[in-house]
């Protein structure tokens, strides 16, 4: 039986643990104890935060791991690649790693390999704001290393750059904000798996967002309404920009905008399946590729299964910020042609949601063509 370390034990990794185990995995959770859904998925389940990177590292080689791998998370990716490399399993090593979980090093390499990326500046303790002369407003300040939208805030003019610079660094793990001139266009996320180098293309996937100032995602919706052309442009722009990284082995994440003269630029690339149920969820239901099994096949060395089930012409994913959005998934149960495939439990409203890890639940949904998809995600 192969061992299997999965690092994160939140419901984002429960896909992951399940697929492990049906694979005959004997699955082996890392995470800090919170009554976490992946305690209980486990065979063996171990309290230890994701970022103690040597103690996993002992405790994998106490076990004789096979693999090692995460979905959706960029700060357990980080101890993915590093006891991978350590142990001389597939992943992507450390030097990849800092690339891909770092936004400012990530802008660096764009810079450095050609590839299409907004204007960025490095911000941090003592930092004078006159590096900034010359960038065009609105501006995008972000942490240099979180994900689910903490810490983002689009700036109009100059006052309110200086709090959203410490809104940022606050929520930044390095107290590191990144200033980029923003990006127009339409946004996208690609998912892609690799295998020692060789770059697959799975889908391309609509986002939707709350828009200014903070950009957290409302849904998303699968397949992109995109024209072939486009869609062969935007691969070429993506496996580039993997290489760039190098991003050889497992899921990519990669996060883009389209301008109305079908200019590309790139946002951020995570070396990781994305979360919001893109992966996990979307990719499949709307591809029949098995994403992540995908993920477990080739963190133990195996070439991933390309082989297609039956799926959906076109499925979305709705998230919950309100009453609102209760009233159309109620809509949307008796509205014709459509599946609903999935709908989670849904939290108490008791906060304003600030970032994606702070909604209240989802619900997914099929239709027949992306048209009908797009008309219910913009209601």
């Amino acid at each position: 039986m192969k061992q299997l370390a999965i690092i994160g034990a939140s419901y984002l990794q429960a896909p992951l643990i399940q697929k492990a185990k049906d694979f005959g995995c004997e699955t082996h959770v890392f995470a800090w104890a919170a009554d976490d859904v992946g305690e209980k998925m486990a065979d063996h389940f171990y309290p230890i935060s994701i970022v103690e990177k040597d103690a996993i590292l002992e405790k994998c080689r106490e076990i004789g791991i096979d693999g090692i791998c995460t979905i959706a998370s960029d700060l357990a990716a980080v101890t993915v690649n590093y006891v991978a490399e350590q142990m001389d399993l597939p992943g992507n090593g450390m030097r990849c790693c800092e690339k891909s979980t770092n936004k400012h090093k990530m802008r660096q390499a764009f810079e450095a390999g050609g590839d299409p990326s907004p204007r960025s500046v490095l911000i941090g303790p003592g930092t004078d704001l006159s590096v900034l002369e010359g960038m065009r407003y609105p501006l995008i300040v972000k942490p240099t290393d979180r994900s689910g939208s903490r810490g983002i805030t689009e700036v109009q003019r100059p006052a309110g750059l200086q709090a959203a610079i410490v809104r940022a660094r606050e929520q930044s793990f390095e107290k590191m904000a990144l200033v980029e001139e923003f990006a127009t266009g339409q946004e996208y996320s690609v998912e892609c798996i690799s295998y020692q180098g060789t770059h697959h293309l799975l889908q391309i996937t609509l986002k939707y967002t709350t828009g200014a100032p903070m950009y957290i995602e409302t849904g998303h919706m699968e397949p992109a309404p995109l024209t072939e052309a486009m869609r062969r442009k935007v691969q070429a722009v993506v496996f580039h920009a993997l290489d760039t990284l190098e991003i050889r082995n497992g899921a990519s994440h990669s996060e883009l905008k389209i301008d109305s003269h079908g200019n590309i630029r790139l946002i951020e690339i995570g070396g990781r399946m994305g979360g919001d149920c893109i992966g996990s969820h979307l990719v499949p239901y709307t591809t029949g590729w098995d994403f992540v099994g995908m993920v477990v096949q080739i963190a133990l060395g195996q070439a991933p299964d390309m082989t297609r089930a039956e799926h959906h012409p076109a499925c979305g994913v709705r998230f919950v910020f309100g009453p609102r959005d209760l009233e159309l998934r109620e809509a949307l149960r008796a509205a014709p042609g459509i599946t609903m495939l999935e709908e989670s439990p849904i939290d108490p409203m008791d906060h304003m949601v600030t970032d994606s890890s702070t909604r209240f639940g989802y619900y997914i949904f099929a239709a027949a063509d992306p048209a009908t998809i797009c008309a219910w995600m913009e209601k």
